[in-house]
């Protein structure tokens, strides 16, 4: 029973007491930019532990495929002793290699780099591992500089900026140590400069291609899948398809040119971008052999995954009936981490003054790299447009800018022997490769004989070995070593220390002795119409190195008519 309530409250005192509107306060400008930039670069910590376990996977998988050639490219006894390396590697290179050259301990390296690499991938002292591997992954590129392709410079960058980047706060040893709650995302300088080098990437790269008519054309990417030396699995069958490649090849031009929407855009509309690039990645693992930049590439990706994400992969998980399983397999994950992380000892310093003193070699840290990428980004081009009546090659203007601006030489100095300095980006640019190329070195025997012995001692001729030309080549990283063979010639030492490794390790293999060594190149030349029909292209011959085994002098070996 609800008893009547008296009120001697008039219509006049009801409108007099009556709460007034609450007006939103105007707009801070401030506050409105810096919530958009913390959108546009924000991380979700799961996809920063996926980011982790690609770096160390990537550093097991580098370290496994190097093996298969360790004293050949790693030891003084193959064809790049320490003294060739350290000559060939920029002023003050990093590399702990260069401080021995026995090869058990370099063997020891290796092993090291391999432990390392296992601490980054359970997240144990993350950023201490992280540090650690940057540094051997460094040491390593400059112990060989000549097996190097541009995936190895991507993934220093990355490691490099992964250094500043909180790997270790979810599904890791760190996260069970520190007994808190992990924090949902990340937005900072950190993650802006590990998700602008993606995008810088991509940006020159497609700036580059801008500047051919190939590419806006849609021309390039049929020359390139006509190249045998680098197409293979289903990279020659797609040859078959010119018009399906020059589609596919503008839209990977015109995804180039937008790729900073991969920052400007959140939520679903960002990860459907992302997955249009990993997808081209993925394309490029099963077509051309460019070595791990696919891979490399893909882990990159994975920052850009926000939480839509992860939400939407629950959801499909749900849709599909595998959440329990699903959540089976994390709780198993997660017991097996705890017992891990119960066997590592903390190991931490409870210390107010080195909490400080952490914080501050991180912060001044950034802020050297924030002034050192403004200078640099903002006072070379304007000495580039002091020079731009000049006739020279803008490589050669950009240089003189590099001279003329005070520091910035120094600091490019220091970027390289770090290895962390910026290359041009012009994978495939401005003008695709439009020429096939495959190697034959004569040789003379003591008996007589006259044999190719790049191409496992076959008689000799001038035609080509395989019909894959990448079969010529064991592993991905001897293609990019013979560039430096036939780029050095007779003006470096790559060359004759290829060939004298071959003049003293022939007669053991093969049991025959050499007298002279010749090294050619041949080229094809791909056109439109002989993309598919390498039998049909002019075909080049191009000495690049003669060499006499021993006392020998090096002479002619029957030179291709």
């Amino acid at each position: 029973m609800r008893l009547p309530i008296e009120t001697n409250i008039t219509p006049e005192l009801y409108v007099s007491l009556r709460v007034p509107p609450v007006v939103a306060p105007p707009s801070n400008p401030v506050v409105t930019l810096r919530s958009a930039f913390g959108s546009c670069v924000r991380v979700d910590t799961r996809s920063l532990a996926a980011f982790r376990v690609f770096l160390a996977l990537l550093v097991l998988a580098d370290l496994a495929l190097r093996s298969r050639n360790f004293s050949f490219y790693y030891t003084d006894d193959g064809v790049v002793p320490q003294s060739l390396a350290m000559e060939h590697t920029p002023d003050y290179a990093v590399s702990v290699y260069y401080l021995t050259s026995d090869p058990a301990l370099i063997a020891g390296l290796f092993v090291l780099t391999g432990l390392i690499a296992l601490q980054l991938l359970i997240g144990y002292k993350t950023r201490l591992a992280t540090i650690c591997a940057f540094l051997l992954v460094v040491s390593l590129d400059h112990h060989n500089p000549f097996v190097l392709s541009y995936a190895d410079t991507l993934f220093r960058l990355l490691l490099f900026w992964a250094i500043f980047l909180p790997l270790g706060e979810r599904w890791s040893v760190d996260a069970v140590h520190r007994e808190r709650a992990p924090r949902a995302s990340v937005a900072n300088v950190a993650t802006a400069f590990a998700l602008g080098q993606m995008v810088f990437m991509y940006v020159v790269n497609g700036v580059h291609k801008r500047e051919s008519d190939l590419w806006t054309s849609g021309e390039a990417t049929p020359l390139i899948f006509g190249i045998d030396e680098m197409t293979f699995l289903l990279g020659d069958a797609l040859r078959a398809f010119p018009t399906l490649l020059q589609y596919g090849g503008l839209a990977w031009y015109f995804m180039l040119l937008g790729s900073p929407l991969l920052i400007l855009l959140w939520g679903r509309p960002r990860m459907l971008l992302t997955f249009m690039f990993v997808g081209a990645h993925a394309s490029f693992a099963v077509t051309v052999r460019i070595g791990a930049f696919a891979y490399v590439a893909i882990a990159g990706l994975t920052l850009f995954l926000q939480a839509q994400f992860w939400r939407d992969a629950g959801a499909v998980a749900r849709a599909a009936g595998l959440a329990d399983r699903l959540e089976s397999l994390r709780s198993a994950l997660d017991r097996r981490g705890r017992r891990v992380a119960a066997a590592l000892p903390r190991a931490s310093v409870d210390d107010e003054r080195l909490r400080r003193a952490r914080s501050g070699v991180y912060r001044g840290s950034l802020v050297v790299i924030v002034a050192t990428i403004l200078i640099v980004a903002l006072v070379v081009p304007a000495q580039v447009w002091v020079f731009m009546d000049d006739d020279r090659p803008e490589e050669e203007r950009f240089e003189e800018a590099l001279e003329e601006t005070t520091g910035v030489e120094h600091v490019h100095t220091v970027a390289a022997a770090a290895g962390i300095e910026q290359p041009p980006w012009s994978v495939f640019a401005p003008n695709p490769r439009s020429t096939d190329r495959y190697y034959v070195f004569p040789a003379e025997t003591v008996g007589g004989d006259r044999i190719d012995v790049f191409n496992d001692g076959r008689p000799l001729t001038y035609d080509r070995a395989h019909d894959e030309l990448q079969k010529q080549h064991d592993t991905y990283r001897q293609r990019f070593y013979m560039n430096s063979v036939r780029r050095g010639g007779s003006h470096t030492e790559v060359a004759p220390l290829l060939a004298d490794h071959l003049c003293e390790s022939w007669p053991d293999e093969h049991g025959d002795e050499l007298v002279r060594i010749d090294v050619y190149e041949v080229t094809e030349t791909i056109t439109q119409e002989t993309i598919d029909a390498p039998e049909d292209r002019e075909r080049s011959f191009s000495l690049r190195y003669r060499h006499g085994c021993g006392d020998n002098d090096p002479g002619p070996i029957d030179p291709p008519g």
